[in-house]
């Protein structure tokens, strides 16, 4: 279903967003809402049948590119290809990664690996080759809002959850590399912050929660707001962290789970 989005961000009309995951789930509501702002939107993803889609489906200024970011070495060459279709990246979001639900005891070397390799490794490689752009043209050609990278992370980083060792070491990760990089970049205009969202109702999600009662009732009791939420309730946030509304906002970890990490 399309999310109908009304521009209120006109900062962010005609800048360069590239959002990872982008086909599907909170990346692709995350499009949807820079696209109806004017950005022109790259979405990234392994499933060329999916970025069609996605791509059609949200229309505007729109391309997908199909590109495995674990593939590390081959990250310049996305970078540059980006940069040769429209142009050098003003934001970007890190909203890609997989996930392994597995007791700790029986993980496996490689399967553990796998998991940092695309959630941490891949997003930081990333990360550097679109930041010694983004830092360069900071520090040439200051604007109102500076250059944006918007992590996503997860409540896993806030609380202990069984099975998802690898996962929640990973996006815990995140948030540190968040507030390293927000000290090192944003002198140099460039802002650095991270979304951890709670449970939000996505396919993946709906149907973990839907076929296991006891702990679609223990989420929802634990949620002040009472709900799960909507993938463009992440999307609003990342926004806001894009734009100039912002512009004195770095290193923070934002989470956007209905008060779930505090409730009791």
């Amino acid at each position: 279903m399309k999310q109908e989005w009304k521009p209120i961000y006109i900062d962010l009309k005609d800048k360069v967003v590239l959002v990872t995951g982008g086909a599907s789930g909170i990346g692709y509501a995350i499009a949807q809402a820079f696209s109806a702002n004017g950005s022109k939107v790259v979405i990234v993803g392994r499933d060329k049948t999916k970025l069609d889609a996605a791509r059609k489906n949200i229309g505007g200024k729109v391309i997908g590119i199909r590109f495995d970011l674990s593939e590390i070495g081959r990250l310049p060459e996305l970078v540059k290809e980006i940069k040769n279709a429209v142009g050098e990246v003003d934001v970007l979001v890190n909203n890609a990664g997989i996930n392994l639900k597995k007791d700790a005891l029986n993980v496996s070397d490689e399967e553990y690996e796998n998991i940092v390799k695309t959630n941490q490794t891949a997003v930081f490689a990333l990360t550097r080759e679109i930041g010694k752009s983004m830092v360069a043209r900071g520090s040439a050609r200051p604007d109102p809002s500076g250059k944006s990278i918007i992590m996503i992370s997860s409540m896993a980083s806030q609380y202990g959850i069984p099975k998802v060792v690898a996962y929640t070491a990973s996006k815990s990760a995140i948030e540190g590399m968040t507030r390293a990089l927000a000290v090192e970049w944003s002198p140099h205009g460039v802002r650095v912050n991270c979304i951890a969202p709670g449970f939000i109702k996505t396919a993946m999600s709906s149907k973990a929660l839907d076929g296991d009662s006891e702990r679609k009732s223990k989420v929802l009791s634990r949620t002040p707001i009472g709900k799960l939420g909507e993938p463009s309730d992440v999307a609003n946030a990342a926004l806001f962290l894009a734009s100039a509304q912002s512009k004195y906002v770095t290193g923070v970890i934002l989470p956007v789970d209905g008060g779930n990490s505090i409730g009791f």
